[in-house]
């Protein structure tokens, strides 16, 4: 077989399927875990009164690591304690999940210094990017391994 490249901003659900499969499979052959697929994990922040959701965490737990893929924290909630209470809830799931660390990326123009202070390192960055910024990724130690 000779196979046909496509370049598309619209990936097919089979496209898509194809690709996660493969690479799931092709990495649980080389390192077997319990949970070949990360676990989905989030923190919500929501209205007392509506009920209504205003922000919180989006991530995930795999292969022993917690992954903060999004963290947001309404602008009129911000400096009272609610992103660190969040973050510390994420670490404590983190941890109950058996996870030894947890990792995240932020840019330049967020909140680099806020994950800092919570006790987590830049291990990479990637400058201009976007331009005239920066990306850094940032770890935690949580468990010993």
């Amino acid at each position: 077989m000779i196979p046909k490249i496509e370049v598309t901003d619209t990936p097919s659900d089979d496209a898509r399927r194809a690709v996660i499969d493969g690479l799931v499979a092709f990495n649980q052959a080389a390192v077997p875990w319990p949970t070949p697929r990360p676990l989905p994990l989030a923190v919500s922040l929501s209205d007392p009164a509506t009920g209504a959701y205003v922000g919180g965490l989006i991530g995930a737990t795999h292969w022993g690591q917690c992954h903060v893929d999004l963290l947001y924290v309404p602008e009129n909630l911000r400096g009272a304690g609610w992103g660190t209470q969040v973050m510390r809830a994420a670490e404590a799931e983190a941890v109950k999940r058996g996870c030894v660390g947890i990792w995240l990326d932020t840019f330049s123009f967020q909140a680099r210094g806020f994950y800092e202070r919570l006790g987590y390192q830049v291990f990479g960055q990637i400058d201009n990017y976007p331009a005239g910024t920066a990306r850094f990724f940032l770890m935690k130690k949580l468990l010993s391994p």
